[in-house]
Protein backbone atom coordinates (compact mmCIF):
# COMPACT_ATOMS: atom_id res chain seq x y z
CA UNK A 1 0.00 0.00 0.00
CA UNK A 2 1.22 3.31 -1.14
CA UNK A 3 2.03 6.28 1.18
CA UNK A 4 -1.32 8.71 0.92
CA UNK A 5 0.78 11.95 1.34
CA UNK A 6 -0.47 15.53 1.18
CA UNK A 7 2.47 18.60 0.58
CA UNK A 8 2.14 21.69 2.13
CA UNK A 9 3.99 24.51 0.37
CA UNK A 10 3.33 27.60 -1.95
CA UNK A 11 4.87 26.70 -5.39
CA UNK A 12 8.28 26.14 -4.63
CA UNK A 13 9.83 24.08 -2.47
CA UNK A 14 6.73 21.64 -2.32
CA UNK A 15 7.11 20.80 -6.04
CA UNK A 16 10.77 20.23 -6.04
CA UNK A 17 10.56 18.07 -3.10
CA UNK A 18 7.73 16.21 -5.21
CA UNK A 19 10.75 15.74 -8.38
CA UNK A 20 12.89 14.88 -6.47
CA UNK A 21 11.64 12.35 -3.82
CA UNK A 22 7.85 11.84 -4.59
CA UNK A 23 7.60 11.85 -8.42
CA UNK A 24 8.08 8.66 -10.20
CA UNK A 25 7.77 6.63 -6.14
CA UNK A 26 5.54 4.10 -6.16
CA UNK A 27 5.96 3.69 -2.53
CA UNK A 28 3.91 7.15 -1.67
CA UNK A 29 0.82 8.75 -3.65
CA UNK A 30 0.61 12.37 -3.25
CA UNK A 31 -3.04 13.37 -3.50
CA UNK A 32 -2.79 16.94 -2.94
CA UNK A 33 -0.62 20.02 -2.81
CA UNK A 34 -1.80 22.93 -0.87
CA UNK A 35 -0.93 26.61 -1.53
CA UNK A 36 -0.03 30.10 0.96
CA UNK A 37 1.58 32.95 0.91
CA UNK A 38 1.42 33.58 -3.06
CA UNK A 39 -2.00 34.87 -4.19
CA UNK A 40 -3.93 32.74 -7.51
CA UNK A 41 -1.90 29.82 -7.36
CA UNK A 42 -4.41 27.35 -5.54
CA UNK A 43 -7.69 25.56 -7.90
CA UNK A 44 -4.81 24.69 -10.17
CA UNK A 45 -3.29 21.42 -10.75
CA UNK A 46 0.18 20.10 -10.95
CA UNK A 47 0.32 19.14 -14.54
CA UNK A 48 0.51 15.41 -15.88
CA UNK A 49 3.31 16.47 -18.27
CA UNK A 50 5.88 17.10 -14.80
CA UNK A 51 4.25 14.86 -12.77
CA UNK A 52 5.12 11.49 -13.96
CA UNK A 53 3.76 8.02 -15.39
CA UNK A 54 2.16 7.92 -11.41
CA UNK A 55 -0.36 10.96 -12.14
CA UNK A 56 -2.28 10.94 -15.46
CA UNK A 57 -4.22 12.92 -13.90
CA UNK A 58 -1.69 15.69 -12.65
CA UNK A 59 -1.68 16.43 -8.82
CA UNK A 60 -4.56 18.83 -7.48
CA UNK A 61 -3.89 22.27 -5.90
CA UNK A 62 -5.97 23.64 -2.92
CA UNK A 63 -5.94 26.76 -0.35
CA UNK A 64 -4.13 25.76 2.54
CA UNK A 65 -7.55 26.28 4.38
CA UNK A 66 -8.50 23.68 3.02
CA UNK A 67 -6.17 21.48 4.58
CA UNK A 68 -8.30 19.27 7.66
CA UNK A 69 -10.75 18.44 5.08
CA UNK A 70 -8.57 17.25 2.22
CA UNK A 71 -7.03 15.27 5.48
CA UNK A 72 -10.46 12.99 5.73
CA UNK A 73 -11.37 13.26 2.50
CA UNK A 74 -8.05 11.36 0.86
CA UNK A 75 -7.27 9.52 4.32
CA UNK A 76 -3.66 11.33 4.01
CA UNK A 77 -1.21 9.06 6.22
CA UNK A 78 1.15 12.09 6.44
CA UNK A 79 1.52 15.89 5.46
CA UNK A 80 5.02 17.25 4.29
CA UNK A 81 5.28 21.19 5.29
CA UNK A 82 7.52 22.58 2.66
CA UNK A 83 7.47 26.33 2.14
CA UNK A 84 9.72 28.80 3.98
CA UNK A 85 10.13 31.90 5.75
CA UNK A 86 8.14 31.13 8.87
CA UNK A 87 8.68 31.27 12.37
CA UNK A 88 9.31 27.89 14.24
CA UNK A 89 6.44 28.25 16.66
CA UNK A 90 3.88 28.75 13.26
CA UNK A 91 5.43 25.55 12.33
CA UNK A 92 4.67 23.59 14.89
CA UNK A 93 1.22 24.89 15.54
CA UNK A 94 0.55 23.73 11.72
CA UNK A 95 2.55 20.31 12.91
CA UNK A 96 -0.65 20.22 16.18
CA UNK A 97 -2.77 20.59 13.30
CA UNK A 98 -2.12 17.65 11.01
CA UNK A 99 -1.14 15.40 14.31
CA UNK A 100 -4.77 16.30 15.70
CA UNK A 101 -6.03 15.19 12.91
CA UNK A 102 -4.16 11.65 12.48
CA UNK A 103 -1.40 11.69 9.78
CA UNK A 104 2.34 11.80 10.71
CA UNK A 105 4.11 15.68 9.92
CA UNK A 106 7.35 15.38 8.09
CA UNK A 107 9.78 18.12 6.95
CA UNK A 108 11.83 16.85 4.60
CA UNK A 109 15.73 17.46 4.52
CA UNK A 110 18.32 17.58 2.05
CA UNK A 111 19.77 14.45 1.81
CA UNK A 112 16.68 13.30 -0.57
CA UNK A 113 15.76 16.88 -1.93
CA UNK A 114 19.14 18.30 -2.95
CA UNK A 115 20.82 17.58 -6.59
CA UNK A 116 24.39 17.13 -6.98
CA UNK A 117 25.71 19.52 -9.82
CA UNK A 118 28.59 17.97 -12.32
CA UNK A 119 29.94 21.67 -11.78
CA UNK A 120 31.29 23.49 -8.66
CA UNK A 121 28.21 24.86 -6.95
CA UNK A 122 28.72 28.52 -4.86
CA UNK A 123 24.83 29.01 -3.10
CA UNK A 124 23.92 32.04 -1.48
CA UNK A 125 21.07 31.87 1.01
CA UNK A 126 19.51 33.95 3.80
CA UNK A 127 18.05 33.69 7.22
CA UNK A 128 15.30 35.82 6.34
CA UNK A 129 13.52 37.46 3.09
CA UNK A 130 14.86 41.00 3.03
CA UNK A 131 18.53 40.25 4.13
CA UNK A 132 20.04 41.50 1.64
CA UNK A 133 20.64 38.20 -0.32
CA UNK A 134 20.38 39.71 -3.51
CA UNK A 135 23.46 41.98 -3.81
CA UNK A 136 24.77 39.70 -2.18
CA UNK A 137 24.74 37.04 -5.09
CA UNK A 138 24.96 39.82 -7.72
CA UNK A 139 28.59 40.55 -5.72
CA UNK A 140 29.94 36.91 -5.93
CA UNK A 141 28.96 36.54 -9.87
CA UNK A 142 30.64 39.68 -10.40
CA UNK A 143 34.13 38.23 -8.71
CA UNK A 144 33.15 34.66 -10.06
CA UNK A 145 33.28 36.54 -13.60
CA UNK A 146 36.38 38.96 -13.13
CA UNK A 147 38.18 35.44 -12.08
CA UNK A 148 37.21 34.42 -15.88
CA UNK A 149 34.38 31.80 -15.01
CA UNK A 150 31.45 31.89 -16.97
CA UNK A 151 28.12 31.85 -14.44
CA UNK A 152 24.39 31.03 -14.21
CA UNK A 153 22.34 32.13 -12.12
CA UNK A 154 19.68 29.79 -11.02
CA UNK A 155 17.32 31.27 -9.11
CA UNK A 156 14.71 29.84 -6.59
CA UNK A 157 10.78 28.90 -8.29
CA UNK A 158 8.28 31.56 -8.84
CA UNK A 159 6.12 29.51 -11.14
CA UNK A 160 2.91 31.80 -10.84
CA UNK A 161 2.15 31.35 -14.70
CA UNK A 162 1.37 28.14 -16.88
CA UNK A 163 3.48 25.22 -15.46
CA UNK A 164 4.71 23.59 -18.23
CA UNK A 165 5.85 26.62 -19.86
CA UNK A 166 7.91 27.77 -17.01
CA UNK A 167 9.48 24.11 -16.26
CA UNK A 168 12.94 25.27 -17.64
CA UNK A 169 13.46 29.00 -17.84
CA UNK A 170 16.16 30.52 -19.72
CA UNK A 171 16.62 34.34 -19.48
CA UNK A 172 19.25 36.52 -21.47
CA UNK A 173 17.67 39.57 -21.93
CA UNK A 174 14.98 41.69 -20.84
CA UNK A 175 12.77 40.57 -24.27
CA UNK A 176 13.00 36.93 -21.86
CA UNK A 177 11.16 38.68 -19.45
CA UNK A 178 8.48 39.86 -21.66
CA UNK A 179 8.51 36.05 -23.57
CA UNK A 180 7.77 34.64 -20.16
CA UNK A 181 5.27 37.19 -19.11
CA UNK A 182 7.58 37.97 -15.53
CA UNK A 183 5.65 39.15 -12.76
CA UNK A 184 7.44 42.12 -10.85
CA UNK A 185 8.57 39.61 -8.02
CA UNK A 186 10.29 38.02 -11.05
CA UNK A 187 11.71 40.59 -12.41
CA UNK A 188 13.19 42.01 -9.12
CA UNK A 189 14.89 39.18 -8.89
CA UNK A 190 16.11 38.44 -12.60
CA UNK A 191 17.00 42.15 -14.31
CA UNK A 192 19.67 43.00 -11.29
CA UNK A 193 21.33 39.73 -13.08
CA UNK A 194 20.88 40.50 -16.58
CA UNK A 195 22.09 44.01 -16.11
CA UNK A 196 25.37 42.56 -15.20
CA UNK A 197 25.81 40.24 -18.15
CA UNK A 198 24.74 37.32 -16.16
CA UNK A 199 22.25 34.11 -17.44
CA UNK A 200 19.38 33.48 -15.09
CA UNK A 201 17.70 30.16 -14.94
CA UNK A 202 14.43 29.53 -12.97
CA UNK A 203 11.16 27.76 -13.14
CA UNK A 204 9.62 23.95 -11.96
CA UNK A 205 12.04 21.42 -12.39
CA UNK A 206 15.39 22.28 -11.06
CA UNK A 207 17.33 19.15 -12.06
CA UNK A 208 16.33 19.52 -15.82
CA UNK A 209 17.29 23.52 -15.15
CA UNK A 210 20.56 22.44 -13.76
CA UNK A 211 21.53 20.33 -16.43
CA UNK A 212 20.75 22.50 -19.25
CA UNK A 213 22.92 25.32 -17.22
CA UNK A 214 25.62 22.80 -16.81
CA UNK A 215 26.00 23.00 -20.72
CA UNK A 216 26.84 26.44 -20.91
CA UNK A 217 28.71 27.67 -17.72
CA UNK A 218 31.85 26.74 -15.77
CA UNK A 219 30.19 27.74 -12.08
CA UNK A 220 26.46 27.43 -10.67
CA UNK A 221 25.23 30.19 -8.77
CA UNK A 222 22.63 29.52 -6.46
CA UNK A 223 20.32 32.66 -5.78
CA UNK A 224 18.16 31.15 -2.84
CA UNK A 225 15.04 32.60 -2.51
CA UNK A 226 13.22 33.24 1.02
CA UNK A 227 15.12 31.84 3.72
CA UNK A 228 14.52 28.14 1.98
CA UNK A 229 17.33 25.85 1.85
CA UNK A 230 19.52 25.46 -1.48
CA UNK A 231 18.33 23.14 -4.23
CA UNK A 232 21.38 21.78 -4.92
CA UNK A 233 24.50 20.25 -3.01
CA UNK A 234 26.99 23.70 -2.51
CA UNK A 235 30.40 23.39 -2.95
CA UNK A 236 30.56 26.85 -1.03
CA UNK A 237 27.61 28.09 0.75
CA UNK A 238 26.78 31.68 1.63
CA UNK A 239 24.21 32.50 4.09
CA UNK A 240 23.45 36.34 4.38
CA UNK A 241 21.95 37.49 8.13
CA UNK A 242 20.32 40.79 9.01
CA UNK A 243 21.25 42.60 11.99
CA UNK A 244 18.17 44.33 11.65
CA UNK A 245 16.11 41.77 13.13
CA UNK A 246 18.70 40.37 15.25
CA UNK A 247 17.42 36.51 16.88
CA UNK A 248 15.54 36.02 13.70
CA UNK A 249 18.50 33.79 12.51
CA UNK A 250 17.69 31.15 15.00
CA UNK A 251 13.56 31.28 15.64
CA UNK A 252 12.57 31.17 11.58
CA UNK A 253 12.38 27.99 9.39
CA UNK A 254 14.50 26.91 7.66
CA UNK A 255 16.34 29.59 8.07
CA UNK A 256 17.80 28.44 10.93
CA UNK A 257 18.58 25.01 9.52
CA UNK A 258 19.74 27.51 6.62
CA UNK A 259 22.41 28.97 8.87
CA UNK A 260 23.76 25.76 10.70
CA UNK A 261 25.09 25.03 7.15
CA UNK A 262 26.69 27.53 6.44
CA UNK A 263 30.37 27.63 5.00
CA UNK A 264 29.67 31.66 5.61
CA UNK A 265 27.77 34.54 6.84
CA UNK A 266 27.79 37.36 5.80
CA UNK A 267 26.15 39.89 8.23
CA UNK A 268 24.71 42.54 6.43
CA UNK A 269 23.24 46.24 6.70
CA UNK A 270 25.69 47.09 9.32
CA UNK A 271 25.92 50.44 7.99
CA UNK A 272 22.36 51.30 9.10
CA UNK A 273 22.05 48.87 12.14
CA UNK A 274 22.67 49.04 15.92
CA UNK A 275 25.81 47.85 16.42
CA UNK A 276 24.44 45.74 19.79
CA UNK A 277 22.28 44.38 16.91
CA UNK A 278 25.18 43.35 14.66
CA UNK A 279 26.99 41.67 18.02
CA UNK A 280 23.97 39.59 19.40
CA UNK A 281 23.60 38.37 15.34
CA UNK A 282 27.62 37.54 15.47
CA UNK A 283 27.63 35.89 18.72
CA UNK A 284 24.08 33.55 17.95
CA UNK A 285 25.36 32.70 14.39
CA UNK A 286 28.79 31.90 16.19
CA UNK A 287 26.94 29.71 19.02
CA UNK A 288 25.01 27.19 16.19
CA UNK A 289 27.53 27.18 13.67
CA UNK A 290 31.22 28.30 14.75
CA UNK A 291 33.30 27.14 11.88
CA UNK A 292 31.98 28.99 9.48
CA UNK A 293 33.84 32.36 8.41
CA UNK A 294 32.07 35.84 9.01
CA UNK A 295 31.90 38.95 6.68
CA UNK A 296 30.53 41.40 7.47
CA UNK A 297 28.59 43.84 4.92
CA UNK A 298 27.43 47.06 3.89
CA UNK A 299 24.42 47.76 1.26
CA UNK A 300 25.18 51.74 0.56
CA UNK A 301 22.46 53.73 -1.20
CA UNK A 302 22.77 55.54 -4.50
CA UNK A 303 20.32 58.03 -5.66
CA UNK A 304 19.93 59.78 -8.50
CA UNK A 305 19.33 63.13 -7.74
CA UNK A 306 19.40 63.09 -3.09
CA UNK A 307 18.56 67.30 -3.59
CA UNK A 308 15.42 66.56 -5.09
CA UNK A 309 14.29 64.40 -2.25
CA UNK A 310 14.50 66.86 0.66
CA UNK A 311 11.50 68.85 1.92
CA UNK A 312 9.47 66.93 -0.37
CA UNK A 313 6.45 64.71 1.15
CA UNK A 314 7.08 61.54 -0.45
CA UNK A 315 5.51 58.11 -1.60
CA UNK A 316 8.16 55.14 -0.69
CA UNK A 317 8.05 51.95 -2.48
CA UNK A 318 9.30 48.43 -1.30
CA UNK A 319 9.84 44.69 -2.41
CA UNK A 320 7.00 43.16 -1.87
CA UNK A 321 7.86 39.86 -0.19
CA UNK A 322 10.35 41.56 2.43
CA UNK A 323 7.47 43.26 3.71
CA UNK A 324 5.17 40.60 3.82
CA UNK A 325 6.24 37.49 4.69
CA UNK A 326 9.72 39.06 5.28
CA UNK A 327 7.46 41.20 7.97
CA UNK A 328 9.86 44.05 7.56
CA UNK A 329 8.24 47.50 8.35
CA UNK A 330 10.53 48.91 5.93
CA UNK A 331 13.42 48.99 3.31
CA UNK A 332 16.10 50.59 1.39
CA UNK A 333 14.02 53.39 0.20
CA UNK A 334 12.22 54.37 3.69
CA UNK A 335 15.86 54.64 4.68
CA UNK A 336 17.01 57.08 1.64
CA UNK A 337 13.65 59.17 2.41
CA UNK A 338 14.80 59.85 6.11
CA UNK A 339 18.55 59.96 5.33
CA UNK A 340 18.11 62.53 2.42
CA UNK A 341 15.64 65.07 4.11
CA UNK A 342 12.10 63.82 2.82
CA UNK A 343 9.51 66.69 4.66
CA UNK A 344 7.28 63.80 5.28
CA UNK A 345 7.17 59.60 4.40
CA UNK A 346 3.59 59.77 3.75
CA UNK A 347 1.08 56.74 4.32
CA UNK A 348 0.03 54.64 1.16
CA UNK A 349 -3.11 53.13 3.24
CA UNK A 350 -5.63 55.78 2.75
CA UNK A 351 -4.93 55.57 -1.11
CA UNK A 352 -4.51 51.64 -1.76
CA UNK A 353 -7.45 49.74 -3.70
CA UNK A 354 -7.77 46.21 -4.37
CA UNK A 355 -5.64 43.89 -3.22
CA UNK A 356 -3.19 46.62 -2.28
CA UNK A 357 -5.42 46.96 0.61
CA UNK A 358 -6.10 43.68 1.14
CA UNK A 359 -2.09 43.08 1.67
CA UNK A 360 -2.27 45.35 4.03
CA UNK A 361 -4.95 43.91 5.98
CA UNK A 362 -3.28 40.61 5.81
CA UNK A 363 0.67 41.86 6.91
CA UNK A 364 -0.22 44.33 9.29
CA UNK A 365 3.61 44.82 10.32
CA UNK A 366 4.30 46.67 7.33
CA UNK A 367 5.04 50.44 7.86
CA UNK A 368 3.81 53.50 5.94
CA UNK A 369 5.56 52.07 2.55
CA UNK A 370 4.13 50.27 -0.41
CA UNK A 371 4.48 47.38 -1.13
CA UNK A 372 5.25 46.53 -4.89
CA UNK A 373 3.18 43.63 -5.29
CA UNK A 374 2.81 42.39 -8.63
CA UNK A 375 1.94 39.02 -9.07
CA UNK A 376 -0.19 39.39 -12.10
CA UNK A 377 -1.92 41.90 -14.50
CA UNK A 378 -4.72 43.49 -12.36
CA UNK A 379 -2.42 43.44 -8.94
CA UNK A 380 -0.16 45.45 -11.13
CA UNK A 381 -2.89 47.82 -12.26
CA UNK A 382 -4.31 48.05 -8.79
CA UNK A 383 -0.55 48.83 -7.70
CA UNK A 384 -0.59 51.76 -10.30
CA UNK A 385 -4.00 53.05 -8.97
CA UNK A 386 -3.14 53.53 -5.82
CA UNK A 387 0.20 55.26 -6.92
CA UNK A 388 -1.71 57.88 -8.97
CA UNK A 389 -4.32 58.08 -6.01
CA UNK A 390 -1.28 58.72 -3.50
CA UNK A 391 -0.94 63.26 -2.66
CA UNK A 392 2.48 63.14 -3.00
CA UNK A 393 5.45 65.23 -4.18
CA UNK A 394 7.68 62.23 -5.29
CA UNK A 395 7.71 58.56 -5.53
CA UNK A 396 10.98 57.04 -4.11
CA UNK A 397 11.40 53.67 -5.69
CA UNK A 398 13.32 51.40 -3.69
CA UNK A 399 12.21 48.25 -5.77
CA UNK A 400 15.46 45.91 -6.79
CA UNK A 401 13.85 46.64 -10.31
CA UNK A 402 12.55 50.08 -12.08
CA UNK A 403 8.88 49.59 -12.05
CA UNK A 404 8.54 52.59 -14.88
CA UNK A 405 9.58 49.79 -17.10
CA UNK A 406 6.76 47.88 -16.12
CA UNK A 407 3.89 50.29 -14.86
CA UNK A 408 3.31 54.07 -15.27
CA UNK A 409 3.84 56.37 -12.72
CA UNK A 410 2.82 60.11 -13.22
CA UNK A 411 4.90 61.40 -10.64
CA UNK A 412 8.04 62.94 -10.50
CA UNK A 413 10.24 59.79 -9.01
CA UNK A 414 13.97 59.06 -7.57
CA UNK A 415 15.09 55.48 -7.84
CA UNK A 416 17.31 53.96 -5.05
CA UNK A 417 19.76 51.33 -5.68
CA UNK A 418 22.32 49.26 -3.48
CA UNK A 419 25.40 46.77 -3.60
CA UNK A 420 26.80 44.77 -1.23
CA UNK A 421 30.43 46.19 -0.20
CA UNK A 422 32.26 44.15 2.47
CA UNK A 423 33.92 45.54 5.45
CA UNK A 424 37.25 44.72 6.12
CA UNK A 425 38.62 41.30 5.66
CA UNK A 426 38.47 38.58 4.82
CA UNK A 427 36.58 39.71 1.60
CA UNK A 428 34.36 37.29 -1.17
CA UNK A 429 36.93 37.60 -3.09
CA UNK A 430 39.39 36.65 -0.65
CA UNK A 431 37.43 33.41 0.08
CA UNK A 432 36.21 32.87 -3.47
CA UNK A 433 39.76 32.61 -5.00
CA UNK A 434 40.77 30.82 -2.29
CA UNK A 435 38.14 28.08 -3.38
CA UNK A 436 38.33 28.64 -6.99
CA UNK A 437 41.15 30.44 -7.44
CA UNK A 438 42.67 28.85 -11.50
Amino acid sequence: MSIKTLIMGAAGRDFHNFNTFFRDNPDYEVVAFTATQIPNIEGRVYPAALAGSLYPEGVPIFPESDLLELIGKYNVDQVIFAYSDVPHEYVMHKASTVLAAGPDFRLMGVKDTQIKSTKPVVSVCAVRTGSGKSQTTRRVSLILREMGYKVAAIRHPMPYGDLVKQAVQRFADYSDLDKHDCTIEEREEYEPHLDNGVIVYAGVDYEAILRQAEQEVDIVLWDGGNNDLSFYKPDLQIVVADPHRPGHEVSYHPGEAVARSADVFVINKVDTADAENVIKVRESLRAINPDAIVIEGASPLFVDDPAAIKGKRVLVIEDGPTLTHGEMAYGAGWVAARRFGAAEIVDPRPYAVGSIRATYAKYPTTGNVLPAMGYGEAQMRELEQTIDNADVDLVIIGTPIDLTRIIKIDKPSQRVRYELQEIGQPTLEDLLKAKFGK
